[in-house]
């Protein structure tokens, strides 16, 4: 059975892609591929966004945004935007989602906790979509 890969996408690569794939390994572990990037990537991961997970046992700490490449979207079979409009390019047999989340950069943990909610709720249903999908395979 091949496993499905993921990528979410936001600008910096910083907050909320960032905490969707510390989300996705945990929660599915070695069943999904998980990938992140940014169309222009900031320097680190948002302090608040590793305080936010490390609340939940999740470790993002040694993440490192990366920038997006047509390769990833390429190597992907979900392609997740966050809310940003961000240009990704477009390849037929691709599921693109885009989920509509604040943006948490320059916020404190206390504003970055719904945001962190919000995503593992979506995370939960798009492992349940995965579980469905290969099932079905």
């Amino acid at each position: 059975m091949t496993i499905a890969s993921v990528l979410f996408v936001c600008v910096h690569n910083a907050g909320r892609s960032q905490m969707a794939a510390g989300y996705l390994q945990h929660l599915a572990g070695d069943r999904v591929e998980v990938r992140s990037a940014g169309s222009m990537p900031g320097n680190q991961v948002n302090p608040s966004a590793v305080a936010a997970m490390a609340e939940e046992g999740i470790d993002i700490s040694s993440a490192q945004p990366k920038v997006l490449t047509t390769e990833a979207v390429q190597a992907s079979d979900y392609v997740i935007t966050m809310g940003c409009g961000d240009a990704c390019p477009i390849f037929p047999g691709k599921k693109y989602l885009d989920w509509a989340l604040d943006d948490p950069a320059g916020q404190g943990v206390e504003a970055v906790r719904p945001i962190r909610d919000e995503i593992r709720g979506l995370i939960e249903g798009l492992i349940a979509e995965i579980d469905e999908r290969a099932a079905k395979a």
